[in-house]
């Protein structure tokens, strides 16, 4: 993870949320991982769809064991590795070799991280030619309920707000991302989930049970009151709420592949190889007698 010094582009606290998911896994909450389990799930079926056996895959940062698991059930992968982000001049640095990997898969660490496009060229440095990168990571959207009720809250009672939830990327922040690292076939989507709660404090319990309560470095530091919460719980129900009085919690997932480039893959036509104009097209179909 980043060294704990901070600096102009430094957005997460990377020491802080690993002392949380340290202490998320220590308490191990029933049920708190369901956003990851269904992430390995879809990972599931995305590979499934994959005619391709790897010789080495590595799952980057995991937050769960059930994606190591899901894949060695798979079969698709002879040697299967978890490595962990560690330190280096106060950016990600992935510790594998160039070339080193054919599958490399990230699940919902890379909106934590501080310097998301570096991360994306180690990992695709580190694959090999054809090498497939599979990554899911929170998109714009997630927890926009709860970052609304929060804002409108502090801004009522203090006049003033501070960051209580982290920024998310969008789908085509996705795409650039595979593009600027050069990914060859570069595909993004999103799935949008939502959770029902009785209320905000159960989402907020579910949040701190995953570890992944605010760790932005500019967050206030300011003992906050409990009258800040209770009025940000009143405005989720008066604004989020479906008619049985349970509220709603959105989650954003951007899922992003790419290959590492190889001369067999599919290129794209070169500018003016076409043996057909498009304007020839359309005239030719005007002259066409009409039935």
């Amino acid at each position: 993870m980043p060294a704990t010094e901070t600096t102009p582009n430094t957005i997460f606290d990377s020491t802080l949320l690993q002392q949380r998911l340290k202490r998320a896994l220590q308490r191990n909450v029933s049920g708190a991982d369901f956003l990851l389990e269904r992430t390995v799930q879809d990972l599931e079926d995305r590979l499934s769809t994959v005619e391709r056996q790897f010789s080495r895959a590595v799952i980057v940062n995991p937050y769960t064991p059930s994606a190591a698991l899901s894949l060695q059930q798979s079969g698709k992968a002879e040697v299967i590795e978890s490595i962990d982000y560690q330190s280096k001049d106060s950016t990600e640095y992935l510790p594998l070799e160039p070339q080193s990997a054919d599958l490399i898969i990230s699940l919902l660490s890379l909106q934590f991280t501080n310097d998301t496009p570096g991360l994306m060229m180690q990992i695709k440095q580190a694959l090999k030619p054809d090498g497939l990168f599979l990554g899911c990571m929170a998109g714009a959207g997630t927890l926009g309920e709860l970052r609304e009720s929060l804002l409108q809250a502090e801004s009522e009672l203090t006049g003033g707000v501070s960051p209580r939830v982290a920024p998310f990327a969008d789908v085509r922040d996705g795409g650039a991302l595979l593009q600027r690292a050069g990914f060859a076939l570069p595909v993004t989507d999103i799935e949008n989930v939502t959770v029902r709660y009785d209320n905000m404090f159960a989402l907020m319990a579910d949040i701190r049970a995953m570890g992944m309560a605010n760790i932005l470095t500019g967050r206030s530091r300011k003992p906050v009151g409990r009258r800040l919460f209770m009025r940000a719980a009143e405005i989720y129900a008066e604004r989020f709420s479906d008619p049985d009085g349970r509220i709603r919690a959105t989650f954003s997932f951007i899922w992003m592949s790419g290959w590492a480039p190889h001369a067999s893959q599919q290129q794209p036509l070169k500018p003016g190889s076409a043996k057909a104009s498009l304007a020839e097209a359309l005239l030719a179909t005007e002259k066409e007698p009409k039935k």
